[in-house]
């Protein structure tokens, strides 16, 4: 029997937490969902078990600047991501990209987070 795409997905993105689990060293994780329409980031803290942080283009402020299917738009979640996670007090993260190829959509918000004082 066939896999289909999401059961794909969820496979490759096992494969990504098992490999930043490995490595991480207890840092906070920066996951990303990206659906055809929207995108969403949130900072996870494994150990604890709870979100630090969050930000989506399906917030208020986004869904009146128009589509969140865009790089603007996932740059933006970026940004305002980095800002949440400095007011978290969280400064150094792990990037899980979710079974994304690391393009597009996926890359404008880890540069924006990037410039906004994340590091990763």
């Amino acid at each position: 029997m066939a896999l289909t795409n999401i059961q794909k997905r969820a496979r490759r993105a096992g494969r990504t937490r098992s490999a930043l689990a490995r490595k991480s060293g207890g840092k906070v994780r920066l996951s990303v969902f990206r659906s055809s329409k929207n995108i969403s980031a949130q900072l996870i803290d494994d150990a604890q078990g709870r979100t630090l942080a969050s930000a989506s283009s399906l917030e208020k402020d986004f869904r009146e600047d128009g589509k969140g299917s865009t790089t603007d738009a996932a740059a933006k979640v970026g940004t305002l991501l980095a800002e949440r996670a400095k007011s978290a007090g969280v400064e150094e993260v792990v990037f899980d990209r979710g079974g994304y190829i690391y393009h597009g959509r996926v890359k404008a918000l880890a540069d924006a987070a990037r410039e906004g004082g994340l590091k990763f």
